[in-house]
């Protein structure tokens, strides 16, 4: 087949289905989750901002990624939406571009900064006096500020890696989003060189990071266990919960995705699956980060009552 990689100025998204009804359907869905989102995490985000009592390392790491998930739930929901209920299901190749880059960015980054919330779990676990003076403010903003550059650094790698594949004619998108496995999908020849690439991405900013995770969870196990009371046991797990369900959704969805050689994606399975780290997961993260936390649940009873003496 002909290559013709500098004819292509668009891509045409198929979304999820083509029934009108179904689309509708989607649209309120889909919508009813993106309002939740921005919801959840700027009310996170404004009782860590306002409660004295929330301004610790957890939850400045907590409120980073509440950041992370609503710019990351914005690259890709607003053009869903509009996906659902227009005729025109075209995104210029320079804004599917824009899309990848940020999705990839921001995805990227995250992964780095559940692997920073792991330490964090483990430096309060271990060292609970000391916890203060380890995790001081300039080393959590150190590890933000590197897992933001490390993510982007590597979307700047795949993005470039991507998008200069040949593509042939067809420009068709089996999917609602710019992502590898529809891309790889349309591409003429994949070299040996990208998947290479797709590989080493995947080690650097997943798998290793899960190494680490798993390593600091063997250390915290071996420091709860060694505290005697079962009461003692079971406040230090519940701290370390909440984390340890958001890593198991993440990395698990991620690398059910793009842990694969490129010709055995399933699209249609890989669109259920990247719904789930794309949409859901950005308003699931608000809910499990608050929902069992005493702190969260007291900041919020006082920024209701705040509001309601000023009315």
């Amino acid at each position: 087949m002909e290559k013709s990689n500098h004819t292509v100025t668009e891509f045409i998204l198929l979304g999820f289905t083509t029934n009108p009804v179904l689309q509708l359907v989607l649209f309120v869905v889909f919508l009813g989750v993106y309002s939740v989102t921005l919801v959840g995490n700027t009310t996170l985000l404004v009782l860590i901002w306002n409660d004295s009592q929330l301004h610790t390392p957890m939850y400045f790491f907590i409120g980073n990624l509440s950041f992370l998930d609503f710019w990351y739930s914005s690259v890709y929901t607003p053009k869903i939406l509009v996906t659902c209920i227009s005729e025109d299901k075209s995104i210029s190749f320079a804004g599917c571009l824009s899309q990848f880059f940020f999705s990839a960015g921001l995805g990227y980054s995250e992964c780095y900064l559940l692997a920073a919330m792991a330490y964090d779990r483990y430096v309060a676990i271990s060292n609970p006096l000391l916890y203060a003076q380890a995790m001081t403010r300039r080393l959590c903003i150190s590890l933000v500020l590197v897992s933001y550059t490390g993510g982007f650094i590597n979307a700047i790698i795949l993005a470039s890696n991507t998008f200069t594949l040949d593509f042939c004619d067809d420009n068709v998108i089996d999917d609602f989003f710019c992502d590898v496995p529809p891309l790889i999908k349309l591409a003429c020849d994949v070299k040996e060189s990208y998947q290479a690439v797709v590989y080493f991405l995947l080690a650097t900013s997943v798998v290793t990071p899960t190494m680490f995770i798993l390593t600091s969870y063997l250390f915290i196990i071996a420091a709860i266990l060694r505290i005697r009371s079962t009461q003692g046991r079971l406040k230090a797990f519940s701290t370390c919960s909440s984390h340890l369900i958001s890593v198991t959704l993440y990395y698990g969805s991620i690398l059910y995705v793009y842990s694969r050689p490129s010709s055995s994606y399933s699209l249609e399975r890989d669109k259920m699956v990247s719904t789930f780290y794309t949409v859901l997961f950005p308003m699931l993260n608000p809910m499990i980060y608050s929902l069992r936390n005493k702190d969260v649940k007291e900041a919020l009873k006082k920024l209701f009552r705040l509001a309601q003496s000023e009315v």
